[in-house]
């Protein structure tokens, strides 16, 4: 909803199409319906088409398959696929001059493409054949998942870059530039960049298990909490910041009308219970051993205990 939002702020000028599982609810596809100009339902447990079959070889890759129906948008000739934990902050509508499989680089391997943002001509030649080569071949990050679910690694990718492995070689144009896909990941492990080119930005990639949704957000006082101090680090704060004012303020209201008299959880909270509960959610004080762990998987404090200043300070210390 936020991206369907974003996109339509910044005043895009092509369709919006957006794919849902069944456990959408009513309320939500309603809402839906009025951000995208197309909700289109996909489940592959339940289809009867390739993918199906497909499955029935490779269950492991039940969330790759489905990803990959937007290759049967066969009434577009060209199309810009976006993860839904993306946010665009300035127009896009440049991204259909690029040829598939143009995407930008991965931050934590260059040399592969990330999935969350990637432009492609809808094909059931290109679909069929992503399908049997899914089915031989697996998905190199597949086996990775519950190692590497911070980077937010699902399957597809690997699919997908084994598939497009030309990418990295072949044809530069198709790299996107960064400010297409960037990533919190990107931003404190090459912070300079970021101070250089973060304000050029254009899409925005919450990468990482925890999203913004996972948090809870106070409209009056503009603070998001919830997750952690260190989650709401790893996404940026200032951009996890606009995500939520865009929730709060244009969906919540559209969700509010949806839902009628029926409770929902929006994660807004009011003040008071902002402040009531600040205390008991704060999270306890990490042991040496639990922040290098941490830092192992890219999950520095950056915002707090490990940020530059601080880390700064201990070595001026130490260097005395």
């Amino acid at each position: 909803m936020v991206l369907g939002r974003s996109l339509r702020n910044h005043h895009t000028t092509r369709k919006l199409v957006v794919l849902v599982g069944p456990q959408v609810s009513d309320p939500c596809q309603s809402v839906l319906k009025k951000l995208y100009d197309e909700v289109r339902l996909v489940d592959v447990l339940d289809s009867g088409d390739a993918a199906h079959l497909a499955m029935m070889k490779r269950p492991d890759l039940g969330v790759t398959f489905t990803k990959l129906h937007c290759w049967t948008l066969t009434h577009y000739s060209k199309c810009v696929f976006m993860d839904a934990d993306t946010l665009v902050v300035s127009n896009i509508d440049e991204l259909f001059e690029r040829e598939e499989l143009s995407a930008a680089p991965d931050p934590g391997w260059p040399d592969c493409f990330n999935s969350g943002v990637f432009v492609f001509c809808p094909s059931m030649a290109t679909y069929d054949r992503l399908l049997q080569y899914s089915t031989e071949h697996g998905s190199f990050d597949g086996t990775a998942i519950i190692l590497m679910r911070y980077l937010d690694k699902c399957g597809d990718q690997g699919v997908l870059n084994g598939f497009f492995s030309s990418w990295s070689t072949a044809d530069i144009s198709k790299h996107l530039p960064f400010i297409y896909n960037l990533s919190s990941i990107a931003i404190y492990t090459y912070l300079p960049a970021f101070k250089q080119y973060g304000a050029n930005a254009k899409v925005i990639h919450f990468l990482g298990q925890t999203k913004p949704w996972s948090h809870t957000f106070d409209p009056k006082t503009r603070q998001v909490r919830g997750a952690g101090a260190q989650d709401v680090a790893a996404s940026h704060s200032s951009f996890l910041l606009d995500w939520w004012t865009l929730y709060s303020a244009e969906v919540v209201p559209m969700l509010q009308g949806h839902y009628g008299d029926q409770p929902f959880h929006s994660g807004c909270v009011e003040e008071e219970e902002s402040q009531a509960g600040s205390a008991a959610s704060a999270p306890p004080a990490l042991s040496s051993e639990e922040r290098k762990e941490r830092w192992e998987q890219g999950q520095a404090d950056y915002m707090g205990v490990d940020s530059f200043e601080n880390i700064q300070k201990k070595l001026d210390a130490f260097l005395k």
